[in-house]
């Protein structure tokens, strides 16, 4: 199976606080049909943090309903809402609004001027931890959601779950195919185990 769009957006977003975490989905499901492969309409997970701070996540591209791909982090003082770009307190009283001025400049050429920069200064960008381990909060997400467990962060990093073949060339396989009626097999939570 692929990273599916759990992991998409949470490698986008996912903030590591500590890297002892524990994941717990709500509820998934694909009605979409055989033209969108294996991938979920929806997804939400709690991510929970030692101290406290809960990360609620979710995703939705259901058409003809709201749809929402977000993030808020729960603390011991407040809430931040990452699609509003709010701060809130635990009264939910505003502490801080990003100022949305207009066209927001694309987060991807952000990313890459910074790059660019430090590679003219001659400085280094050391973000390979924090995006391995926030790709691996992605797949323990889409584990806690496609199995219905709750996951915790060493069962994922002792997880002997392979997602691709040990050797890729031109003629490989995609792992997940259709059957002959050109549907996927679609994870189940509840009786999808083979995740962990």
């Amino acid at each position: 199976m692929y990273l599916n769009k759990i992991s998409q957006g949470f490698i986008l977003f996912i903030i590591i606080f500590n890297f002892d975490i524990l994941a717990q989905e709500n509820y998934v499901e694909q009605i979409k049909g055989k033209d969108y492969g294996e991938i979920f309409d929806h997804h939400f997970v709690e991510f929970t943090y030692p101290g406290g701070a809960v990360i609620s996540s979710q995703c939705r591209h259901i058409p003809g309903t709201m749809s929402r791909v977000d993030e808020v982090f729960q603390g011991t003082k407040g809430s931040l809402e990452i699609g509003k770009g709010e701060i809130t307190d635990l009264e939910g009283r505003s502490k801080y609004k990003y100022p949305r001025l207009g066209q927001d400049r694309n987060p991807y050429q952000v990313e890459h001027n910074l790059l660019f920069k430090s590679i003219r200064e001659g400085k280094v960008i050391a973000d390979a931890e924090n995006g391995a381990m926030s790709t691996l909060t992605a797949i323990l997400g889409r584990m806690a959601t496609y199995t219905g467990k709750k996951i915790t962060l060493e069962q994922a990093m002792n997880s002997k779950l392979q997602l691709m073949p040990e050797e890729v060339t031109w003629n490989t396989l995609p792992p997940s195919l259709p059957d002959v009626n050109g549907k996927y097999a679609i994870p189940t939570p509840g009786k999808t185990n083979n995740l962990i």
